[in-house]
């Protein structure tokens, strides 16, 4: 990994020298559908692990991650006029960034994540259920007294 980030100062450097500022593609809208095909899985594939606790959902999120920040990169470098500018920003601010930064939380901090997934996922327990219960029907008899004490106005 090294040797690989060395090589790559000389090689960027070439390309950044040697490419063209603009270059027409016939296949532009196949690279993104198939890098949102990607993307969309990458979502999946992290949801279904975060949902089943899984091993693999450390390096799903990494992954997703990564690619809503290369995402939110190329659609604002790859935008044509200010308003393309903007909405790619805004998209980025609001919407990849944010999302990326939920993915950077679960690659940090997996086990809070899993134990906060995981409250959602189960039911109240019957402790809970029962103090629940029993508050719905201590207000049910609050309510019988106060009707009871008001003297009945329709008469």
């Amino acid at each position: 990994m090294g040797l690989v980030a060395i090589f790559l100062v000389p090689w960027t450097l070439y390309l950044t020298f040697t490419l063209p500022s603009r270059h027409l593609t016939e296949h532009y809208d196949l690279a993104w559908v198939g890098f949102d095909i990607g993307l969309a899985s990458a979502f999946a594939g992290t949801a279904w692990a975060a949902y089943r606790g899984l091993p693999w959902l450390l390096p799903l999120a990494a992954v997703t991650g990564t690619m809503l920040l290369c995402d939110a990169w190329f659609d604002i470098v790859t935008s044509q006029g200010s308003s393309e500018v903007t909405e790619a920003t805004l998209e980025a601010l609001f919407g990849e960034l944010p999302l990326a930064a939920l993915c950077a939380y679960i690659v940090v901090d997996v086990e809070r994540f899993l134990a906060t997934v995981d409250r959602f996922r189960r039911p109240p327990t019957t402790a809970a259920r029962r103090a629940a219960l029993r508050a719905m029907s201590d207000d049910a008899r609050a309510a019988r007294r106060e009707a009871r004490a008001r003297p009945d106005r329709r008469g």
